[in-house]
């Protein structure tokens, strides 16, 4: 009998620092700028994105080192993700921390790094650089906190019905 995945019998705060760095899905949500009213609180999400992120693969170009470029880069941790209010619905530690299972997109349930662009969940042709963005109030958006909607089935003509965002 195969073992059970390590996010299926560990709790985020025992999870090993390779293990937790791999739930991460690749999606760069999490690197799009958001904006807080100061008064109220409420939260904008845009499409635009840190210079750092690399708009085709949604990885962090300079990952290892990019508190030395955008020193308010967040370092998510167990304790950190218990304070954040502004992830996705998708990201796995999100719902890892509600109890939920990895979605069938995530790339350790597919194993295809590259399933999370197709499902569309990823920024991948939906943001903007923000070298390029101006002002941010102009790019505010609602989809970064919405959880993505999954891919109808192919009718029997062979169409795909894409629900989308």
């Amino acid at each position: 009998m195969a073992e059970a995945p390590f996010w299926q019998t560990k709790s985020l705060h025992e999870m090993s620092l390779p293990e937790w760095e791999s739930l991460c899905d690749g999606c760069g949500r999490c690197c799009l700028h958001k904006l807080r009213d100061e008064d109220t609180e409420t939260l904008d999400f845009t499409n635009v994105a840190c210079r750092l992120l690399d708009l085709t693969t949604c990885r962090c170009r300079k990952y290892a080192t990019r508190r030395n470029f955008v020193p308010d880069c967040v370092t998510l941790t167990p304790a950190a993700l218990e304070a954040i209010d502004w992830l996705p619905p998708s990201c796995a530690y999100v719902r890892l921390a509600n109890g939920e299972g990895l979605a069938d997109w995530h790339p350790l349930v597919s194993g295809d790094p590259d399933s999370v662009h197709r499902a569309g969940v990823s920024v991948a042709g939906r943001a903007v650089d923000e070298r390029y963005a101006g002002p941010l109030e102009h790019h505010i958006v609602d989809w970064p906190a919405k959880a993505p909607r999954a891919k109808r089935k192919r009718r029997k003509s062979g169409e795909t019905q894409d629900q989308g965002e």
